[in-house]
């Protein structure tokens, strides 16, 4: 391997045990004695949580060889990752076993702890450290599904969402406060949460006999006709922009009616409404779709995605391996560059890389782009290994030209080289002025978003777990 290169570590799985909730305390710290039985890394781990922030987190326990051992998330990271070095760790059964492994800690802060359980589940799910257990099955979050194809949408909860015709909210952390705060949305918006497919021009419906919900006055029954189609829909658009961050006025309103009651002495009525008022806020405690992707719940079809790409790029043969390439930055100076790797149109994460960018000063996505070209393909040609069939950059026009003129420059042949620029999702290729616009529901483009979405979730989650300079190669 290229001495310029970092692979990932994809280590064998073995199941292991979450660590105790202790908090941190100079009363119950590890004697001295204990801490002589372990690696002069335990002791430099140690003393390193002791300068980490008090604030949400996910931190990132590693061996003496640099290989993520263990990932849990944090309210207060200093206070979290301090719990392990504590004398209760090295005598508690779940830990006890191999928290004398950790040589180094590393964490990635986050801007709140929803933040930071949707990133830990990510990359346990991602890295599979032989520690955690809980989180290294294919369980995914739930998310708020709202269809978009029907004549009466409907609204419910699932974990396994279609790529099209919904409007889709979270993931959420909570199935059952999501639960709870749709059933307190139905009583507002009255929409229909059943799977009928109710088709206006069908008079049969008009002789159904709607459930209960519509009888408690929880659903307008448009099964029953007894709300129009054009109404109906309007009460969807109120759900959409209450949940796009309207509902000050409503939880205002439930407060000051939850204070009537109160001084009206009727406290179960406050109650329910604290509890209801509870539940809407909860709606909070949801991640974005963008940053917090879940490959596994969104399936694309891989082989129809590379018959399409041979099909929109006019290949001679169907493509095997595609590889993706993103540029990010750390700390506004520092750039790392990933390169993902995709063999028949799934991730093979043998194949992926990272690069610490050396030759770039400040922020030049360009300058960097040209050096990783470079440097990957410089190096995959001197050691005479097959060049993928596709390589995605991320970004448009000028990206693209950087790669190309990293090829001219190394005196290269290039694979087929495009590019994908995120804002309109256009496809870029050499030599041609116009883009290339696809259906946003063509399996080629959300081929090609898969695999820049990847490298862009490797680049900005793995450099934050191996930003030390030992783990970083130069």
């Amino acid at each position: 391997m290229n001495d310029r290169e970092t692979e990932i570590n994809e280590e064998p799985v073995d199941d292991g045990a979450a660590a105790s909730d202790a908090e941190a305390s100079s009363d119950s710290a590890v004697p001295s004695k204990v801490l002589q039985d372990f690696s002069q890394g335990f002791r430099q781990a140690n003393r390193k949580v002791k300068t980490f922030p008090q604030s949400p987190g996910v931190y990132l326990m590693k061996d003496s060889a640099g290989v993520v051992i263990y990932v849990g998330k944090a309210k207060n990271l200093r206070s979290r990752a301090s719990s392990y070095f504590l004398k209760a760790a090295s005598e508690d059964a779940r830990t006890a076993d191999w928290i004398g492994d950790i040589a180094d800690i590393d964490f990635v802060e986050t801007e709140s702890e929803v933040d930071a359980l949707l990133m830990e589940s990510r990359l346990i799910k991602d890295i599979q450290p032989r520690n955690n257990k809980e989180l290294k099955d294919d369980k995914s979050f739930p998310y708020l599904m709202i269809t978009t194809r029907e004549e009466f949408p409907r609204v419910e909860v699932t974990r396994e969402p279609p790529s099209k015709g919904v409007k889709l909210y979270g993931p959420f952390t909570s199935a059952g406060a999501l639960r709870g705060a749709i059933q307190v949305m139905q009583r507002i918006f009255k929409f229909r949460t059943c799977s009928l497919d109710i088709s206006e021009s069908d008079e049969r419906w008009q002789w159904f006999r709607p459930c209960l919900l519509a009888s408690i006055n929880q659903c307008t029954a448009p099964c029953n006709f007894r709300i129009s189609k054009e109404d109906y829909r309007r009460d969807i658009k109120r759900l959409q922009t209450f949940l796009d961050g309207g509902k000050t006025k409503l939880l205002r309103e439930m407060r000051g009616e939850m204070k009537t009651a109160s001084k009206a002495l009727d406290f179960e009525r406050a109650a329910v409404l604290r509890d209801e008022i509870n539940m809407i806020e909860r709606l909070e405690e949801r991640g974005e779709l963008d940053t917090h992707a879940q490959p596994e719940v969104f399936y694309i079809d891989p082989q129809k995605g590379l018959s399409g790409l041979k099909k929109v790029l006019g290949l001679s043969e169907t493509p095997r391996v595609i590889e993706g390439v993103d540029i990010a930055h750390l700390g506004g100076n520092e750039t790392v560059a990933s390169l993902v790797q995709f063999i028949d149109g799934l991730p093979f994460k043998p194949g992926y890389r990272r690069f610490r960018i050396q030759e770039v000063k400040g922020i030049d996505d360009f300058r960097s782009i040209y050096e990783v070209v470079s440097r990957r393909f410089r190096g995959l040609s001197d050691r005479q290994e097959a060049f993928p069939d596709v390589l995605l950059i991320d970004g448009g026009k000028g990206q693209l030209n950087a790669a190309m003129a990293a090829f001219r420059d190394q005196d290269i042949q290039p694979p087929t080289v495009i590019s994908l620029a995120k804002r309109d999702e256009e496809i870029f290729r050499p030599g041609i002025s116009e883009p290339l616009k696809l259906s946003k529901n063509a399996f080629a483009l959300r081929l090609l978003q898969y695999v820049r979405d990847e490298s862009h979730r490797f680049a900005q989650h793995y450099h934050h777990i191996l930003r030390s300079k030992s783990s970083l190669e130069r």
